[in-house]
């Protein structure tokens, strides 16, 4: 019968177990410092080499480069710096009245050994984004970034040989098989970003070993324009967001409920806007990157032929170049429901546009869905936006905006049911990574020990009286 020590990563994740304590025991001073080596080594010593790998493996821009990875690590780290002193105090709380003679307040201690496990489409951010949450709450780490972006995998695993030891953090490439053998062992916290159904598999293999999970999900995002909305602005701020890195985002527009009536003039305005951003032919622009892999590549074209095949319209689009791992901003309309664009998570750079003639058939539609990890809303109606907002349910809402809930660090951000456990960013990273421990402080005097055996008449009306009154 194989036991943990059969694991081929059984002593490095031993060598991070008995180093927990003395991680989990420094200071904020001595955990700002390591966040402070990881700052300059992604801000100075790396910043190109990232930049390279990124357009490598994605076709990234360097602007996308810098504002979707590198300008939210060293926020996130800025973030963290500026208010872990804070967040490691004792929390004190208030006691009852029954507890009389002693006090009561809560530590955030580290969970211990953590293991990460990232995606490929902001494979930088959103590797490093929980290794700074993990390092801010005092715990070791050992990561597994996707196999899809080597170039970038490979320049991580050296950015954090260079600014840690492996027995606080590692960095371990490889393909399914790696992550398989990482998730049989007994971690005390797992965070991964992937998809829903890789995302079952971790839950369950962190089950068996009662590891709690942190889990940033996807799905099928919805956005509601309804015919109040600023519609040259919501094409704009919508092309953007769906756009960016070629669609694949978690958070990213995954399809367009808009009202039937303004439905020609917003695809006009899209059509404007996708030549605006990337000229008639966007795959020769700078400014728009490529499918991850092949198999992305012919995933996403599946979709687009099904669509096709079924009756759909092309607004603008559709063509596509599997040497290049090119597929072209696409609207489509007209679509059947059991379309593959509309059941399955998108994740590439295919709008499909579903109209409504009331705002209540929007909300239905929403609702017979999965639980998305974002809705986003476009609207000048404070009465739609309550409406929507109340009778839906999602990890995240932006109203007259696409994504950018994102980047404010003082935000949960996480999913729910399908689209996610838990939260991250920030406080709400940290406190992901930690365990809440509460404490009480028994002075000499203790008022509970008036009803400890042999219990009396007198101590049953004590009870009685405690319970009434306090």
């Amino acid at each position: 019968m194989k036991t943990h020590r059969d694991n081929p990563f059984f002593d490095l994740f031993s060598k991070q177990k008995s180093n927990q304590y003395k991680v989990g025991k420094t200071t904020y001073k001595e955990r700002i410092k390591k966040l402070s080596l990881l700052q300059t080594a992604i801000e100075k010593t790396y910043r190109k080499a990232i930049q390279e790998a990124l357009f490598e493996d994605l076709g990234k821009p360097q602007v996308e480069s810098e504002m979707t990875e590198i300008y939210q690590i060293i926020g996130d780290i800025k973030f963290v710096k500026k208010h872990l002193r804070q967040w490691m105090q004792k929390q004190r709380v208030s006691t009852p009245m029954s507890m009389l003679g002693s006090s009561s307040y809560y530590v955030y201690e580290s969970k211990g050994v953590c293991l990460i496990i990232s995606p490929w489409n902001f494979p930088f951010n959103l590797t490093f984004g929980p290794l700074i949450s993990a390092i801010a709450a005092g715990n070791t780490a050992i990561i597994k970034p996707s196999e899809m972006t080597p170039r970038s995998s490979s320049l991580m695993k050296t950015i954090v040989e260079s600014v840690f030891n492996e027995d606080e953090v590692a960095l371990i490439e490889g393909e399914v098989e790696v992550a398989t053998a990482l998730l049989a062992l007994p971690f005390n916290h797992i965070f991964f970003t992937g998809s829903p159904q890789v995302g079952k598999i971790v839950m369950e293999a962190a089950a068996k070993n009662l590891a709690s999970v942190t889990l940033e999900l996807g799905g099928k995002s919805p956005t509601v324009v309804d015919k109040t909305s600023n519609l040259e602005l919501a094409a704009k701020r919508i092309v953007w967001g769906k756009f960016l890195n070629s669609g694949q985002i978690c958070v990213s527009p995954d399809y367009v409920l808009i009202d039937a009536e303004i439905k020609d003039e917003f695809i006009e305005h899209c059509k404007k806007w996708i030549k605006t951003y990337y000229g008639e032919t966007p795959e020769t622009s700078d400014s728009y990157g490529k499918i991850v892999t092949k198999k992305h590549f012919k995933r996403l074209n599946s979709y687009l032929e099904d669509a096709r095949e079924k009756g759909a319209k092309v607004e603008i689009g559709g063509q596509d170049n599997e040497t290049q791992k090119y597929i072209a901003p696409t609207i489509l309309t007209e679509l059947k429901e059991d379309s593959k664009v509309l059941k399955e998570e998108i994740f590439g750079p295919l709008l499909p546009i579903v109209t409504y003639k009331t705002l209540e058939e929007a909300i239905e539609y929403i609702n017979s869905k999965e639980r998305p990890l974002a809705l986003y809303i476009y609207s000048k109606s404070k009465k739609n936006i309550e409406k929507i907002i109340s009778n839906t349910r999602a990890g995240g809402t932006c109203i007259n905006n696409s994504i950018v809930h994102y980047a404010n660090h003082n935000l949960p951000f996480g999913g729910i049911n399908n689209s996610g456990i838990g939260k991250s960013h920030g406080f709400h990273g940290f406190k992901a990574f930690s365990n809440e421990r509460a404490i009480v402080k028994q002075s000499r005097f203790g008022i509970t020990e008036l009803l400890f055996p042999p219990y009396t008449k007198a101590k049953e009306k004590m009870a009685r009286f405690t319970i009434k009154w306090f």
